[in-house]
């Protein structure tokens, strides 16, 4: 079963937004067995619309669309795809402007006219009860193909989704199973990993796939199986795994059930009634703001210090003005003391401090650019490590916050 997403807005292919909602569709239609062939993104152009559209209809079963059902003139969705089902009936939904007016009197907001023209649906679609917004969904089904349209508003399709279509999909076609099993790894490339278990990875069965997923200083191995019987697949998953995890136990983290580094680390830290604090320079807080992204990190997480100059290390936190003067701002000693003062100030089992030329300059230190120590100070250990990202600058950062967090994560373990 394959299924292509298109996506309508010119604000995504001008760079104004992002689209994370075909990431998140082809993971919930990942998980009821259905693959994403093709993920498209178009202008709001009629020609263009329908010109995807036939395609997309020429090589899957079922296409999702999202974008462009507002009320508004450039929202031309819904106009289009009547065209294209060659569908000139309009239906006129009562219960869908009822919903628009109780939502708007909730909001203390005015209900206008123009409103009225999200309940107009073509007559060949099948209405798709939208909760949490103004513009309903719509169904069609012809020649063998579904096409599904929703609104582009996250919240909204993601409710759609959930509560519409997956059942619909999962109520008309016979899915096969589709199982992933991720094995979390550090320390070591891609290519690397590959030559040490080329022998197993050529001897996989048929219907067991393995991908390289590499990121900032980790790489993901997935194993995906899919078939119509879930016990020999995941049979077949189990046995792969186990025998991955025996050659290259010294680099496994563990599997990753779809959770982040910084969940897994707040679940590991909430597990053992441990607390941590970071002291951060070059990333500016984004360490910080990484682990409290996860809800419940009030548990374990107890604060921050973003000391950004050699000033600030010193007040806040006590770094020795020697010490930055003898080994300079970037060094393992400042990272060291950058640790202990945030560690004693606030009282945590552990303490991340980072410090280290993000670039573009130096700062007047002699560390060349990308150079970042990162200490971890714990109950019963004190860990520096010394890296160098290379360049651009965001790069270094973002790899900054990830090894911190693998260092942590290590330790912890």
């Amino acid at each position: 079963m394959k299924a292509e997403i298109i996506t309508i807005g010119d604000e995504i292919l001008i760079g104004q937004i992002i689209d994370t909602n075909s990431q998140w569709i082809g993971q919930e239609l990942n998980k009821i067995g259905v693959s994403v062939y093709q993920i498209t993104s178009i202008q709001d152009d009629k020609q263009h619309i329908l010109n995807a559209f036939k395609e997309a209809q020429e090589r899957v079963d079922i296409v999702i669309i999202t974008g462009g059902l507002g009320p508004t003139k450039d929202d031309i969705t819904k106009k289009t795809i009547a065209e294209f089902f060659n569908d000139t009936e309009i239906i006129v939904y009562q219960e869908v402007i009822d919903h628009i007016k109780g939502l708007f009197k909730k909001m203390n907001h005015p209900f206008r006219e123009i409103q009225r023209t999200q309940a107009n649906l073509p007559s060949k679609a099948t209405l798709l009860k939208n909760s949490f917004g103004t513009a309903p969904g719509m169904w069609f089904y012809e020649n063998e193909t579904v096409f599904v349209s929703l609104p582009g508003v996250p919240y909204e399709m993601k409710g759609l989704i959930t509560s519409e279509v997956l059942p619909r999909i999962q109520q008309q076609f016979k899915l096969p199973f589709i199982i992933h099993k991720t094995i979390m790894t550090y320390g070591q490339g891609e290519s690397t990993i590959a030559e040490r278990i080329e022998d197993f990875e050529n001897n996989l069965p048929s219907v067991v796939k393995l991908a390289y997923l590499p990121s900032f200083g980790r790489v993901r191995l997935r194993l995906s199986g899919k078939g119509e019987d879930k016990a020999v697949l995941d049979a077949l998953l189990d046995a792969a795994v186990a025998e991955v995890y025996q050659l290259i136990p010294e680099i496994i983290t563990g599997l990753d059930d779809d959770a982040s580094l910084e969940k897994r680390v707040g679940a590991l830290l909430k597990a053992k009634n441990k607390t941590i604090c970071t002291a951060e320079s070059l990333t500016g807080g984004k360490i910080a703001a990484t682990l409290v992204s996860i809800a419940g990190a009030s548990a374990y997480y107890k604060g921050s210090f973003v000391t950004y100059t050699a000033a600030t290390k010193i007040s806040m936190l006590n770094v020795s003005a020697k010490t930055i003067e003898k080994h300079s701002v970037v060094s393992k000693e400042v990272a060291l003391e950058m640790a202990r003062g945030a560690k004693e100030k606030l009282q945590t089992n552990y303490a991340i401090a980072v410090t280290g030329n993000a670039g573009p300059t130096t700062d007047k230190n002699e560390k060349s650019l990308g150079t970042i120590f990162i200490a971890l100070v714990s109950d019963s250990k004190e860990v520096v490590e010394e890296f160098n990202f290379g360049q651009p600058r965001e790069k270094v950062i973002n790899r900054t916050v990830s090894k911190s967090l693998e260092i942590l994560q290590r330790e912890i373990l």
